[in-house]
């Protein structure tokens, strides 16, 4: 049962991972990335599934996301392992560390205009960071959506359509794409980018066809392009007298106005730095706990005897006649006499035993029978400690069986352990007691006994004499 659970949990995994690799190369990120995770939920040892879903994430600019995916894959199998490789590429590359501190940086500071209302700020540092790193998914979203919520529908929906070439199922870009454009004006030949009081001028019409923006003069008639000689003077006069008293004291405001906003952009800057600066060690200290957090939960995946055991089943599943490889993969596993913890006292999860027993239903008595072959070997040659150990595993696999008991407790007590070989012994007069090994027991019993005693008895006559 637990064997068939496994292999339909593999399989469900492997397919999510086919479906992931499929929309990764059609550029449905998003989509690949769901796909992905899933597969990994499925089946956490799926190295390719967890390499891919690195490089999607690196793809999408989340350089950290896929660091850690590399850093759990490498975890899992140590050796020949393309993660190496792609962790290498970022780490050889001091230049291309810097670009990916300074793009988290720059995005951390726009992000914190953005809750201050500074959002002129929050788009310079935008830009910033997308010069360099053009692929950040995240960083063309918010400015679409700062774009948006400032009337700049052209941009929004260019910074739209950029998502969508590195992302295809993009849903938050196809929103902000369809509402620029709803906002958009329709025009002659193409779409309009924006109307005449959006662009800052009468004169021109700008408008997509394809994928160029046009731009072109309005028409205008003859009389508004000759005029007259007294409309002309007119407006000279005219103009002068408006720049006297309207305009240039309102430029004059304006610019004094944009010094002081600049001023002020500035020092909130300044100050805003000084905070960041504070919030980034506190951000270490953060990113340093949950490095060792990522650290100990690797750890976990770490356990020797559940990869042992995954490899003798996958060896049961491939070629069922492989004892010596069975045998090979499950030599690190030793439980205590009850089942219930390992040698290093650690309790066996259910699920874990269940997989063992069942395994051990099906090919234990053959692993047994190998080991209990060797053993004999070993007490033939007088290779006592050697016996011992072979002798011990066919014991671990069968424990239904008189002659593997009966061999051990004699190795135990040529090789000097007399307490182990007495618990054998008394193990095979108790639970055998009607077999010849039984018999032979209580003789290698009494042996034992009478030497313990002569000992005894030339100890306390050595004594004796003493005094």
């Amino acid at each position: 049962m637990a064997i068939a659970t496994y292999k339909k949990l593999e399989s469900l995994s492997n397919f999510f991972y086919n479906d992931g690799l499929e929309k990764a190369g059609v550029r449905d990120l998003t989509g690949a990335i769901e796909s992905l995770q899933q597969s990994l939920r499925m089946n956490k040892n799926n190295i390719d599934a967890r390499n891919l879903l690195g490089l999607v994430y690196y793809e999408t600019g989340e350089v950290v996301a896929a660091l850690s995916e590399w850093v759990i894959s490498k975890n899992f199998r140590p050796e020949n392992n393309i993660a190496d490789d792609y962790m290498d590429m970022v780490r050889n590359s001091p230049s291309k560390l810097e670009d990916i501190n300074q793009t988290i940086k720059k995005f951390n500071i726009a992000y914190n205009y953005c809750q201050q209302d500074s959002l002129d700020l929050a788009v310079i540092q935008l830009k910033k960071v997308l010069s360099l790193n053009p692929g950040f998914i995240k960083a063309h979203l918010l400015l679409a959506l700062l774009y948006l919520k400032a009337g700049n529908f052209d941009r929004a929906k260019v910074e739209a359509q950029k998502v969508l070439k590195l992302d295809a199922g993009n849903l938050m870009a196809r929103r902000y794409l369809k509402e620029a454009d709803n906002m958009l004006l329709p025009g002659d030949g193409g779409k309009l980018v924006s109307d005449a009081a959006s662009s800052g001028s009468n004169d021109t019409i700008r408008y997509n066809s394809g994928n160029e923006m046009i731009i072109q003069p309005r028409k205008q008639s003859a009389f508004t392009k000759s005029g007259s000689i007294w409309g002309i003077v007119l407006g000279i006069v005219l103009g002068i007298a408006v720049s006297c008293f309207l305009i240039l004291p309102q430029r004059i405001k304006n610019i004094t106005s944009n010094n002081n906003r600049t001023i002020t952009g500035i020092s909130e800057e300044s100050d805003s730095k000084s905070a960041q600066i504070e919030e980034y060690e506190q951000k270490i200290k953060t990113l340093e706990k949950q490095v060792k957090e990522l650290g100990d939960e690797v750890g976990g995946y770490e356990n020797v005897d559940s990869t042992c055991l995954m490899k003798a089943v996958k060896i049961y599943m491939e070629e069922p006649s492989d004892i010596e490889g069975m045998a090979k993969a499950l030599e690190k596993i030793n439980f205590t006499e009850d089942g219930t913890s390992d040698k290093n006292n650690k309790e066996v999860p259910p699920e874990f035993k269940e997989l063992y027993d069942e395994l051990m239903n099906k090919v234990g008595p053959q692993l047994a029978s190998s080991y209990y072959e060797e053993g004999k070997e070993a007490i033939k040659k007088k290779e006592y400690a050697v016996a011992v150990e072979k002798l011990e595993k066919a014991y671990q696999y069968n424990k239904e069986e008189e002659y593997i008991i009966y061999h051990l407790a004699n190795s135990y007590n040529e090789n000097g352990d007399i307490d182990k070989a007495k618990e054998m012994y008394e193990k095979i007069i108790k639970d055998f007691p009607k077999t010849s090994c039984a018999t032979s027991s209580k003789t290698k019993l009494a042996e034992i006994n009478n030497s313990t005693a002569g000992k005894n008895s030339s100890a306390d006559n050595a004594n004796s004499s003493g005094n």
